[in-house]
């Protein structure tokens, strides 16, 4: 963490959108345990890719269907076999294990946080 304050313009620049996880399966190439999502942030941006380390508290299964949270104009990154086009957000439990930021009402996809 940097001690010079973030203005917000530059706040703004990130682009944090819900979308909705229409596809999940476990990527058996990656190093650390991760699932491959496919997310749908409506016709704005569609369907993107992202490879995530939610194994601890979700399966696949469970996470279709759910709303996410995630950062949509960042350049896609090669992880795992897997070209991740958005960064789904997260924070640790005190194990460190990942848990998922998401809305707490449905609201719908491609809606931009600010």
């Amino acid at each position: 963490m940097t001690d010079a304050p973030l203005t917000f313009d530059q706040f703004l620049a990130v682009d944090i959108r819900v979308g909705r996880v229409i596809a999940a399966r476990f990527n058996p190439t990656a190093i650390k345990p991760a699932l491959h999502l496919e997310v749908d942030f409506g016709p704005e941006i569609g369907v993107k890719h992202s490879s995530v380390q939610l194994t601890v508290h979700y399966t696949a299964e469970s996470l279709v269907g759910r709303l996410v949270v995630a950062v949509v104009n960042f350049p896609p990154k090669r992880i795992a076999g897997v070209t991740s086009q958005v960064l789904v957000l997260a924070v640790p439990d005190p194990a460190g294990a990942v848990v998922l930021l998401q809305p707490d009402q449905d609201v719908p996809v491609g809606g931009r946080m600010f």
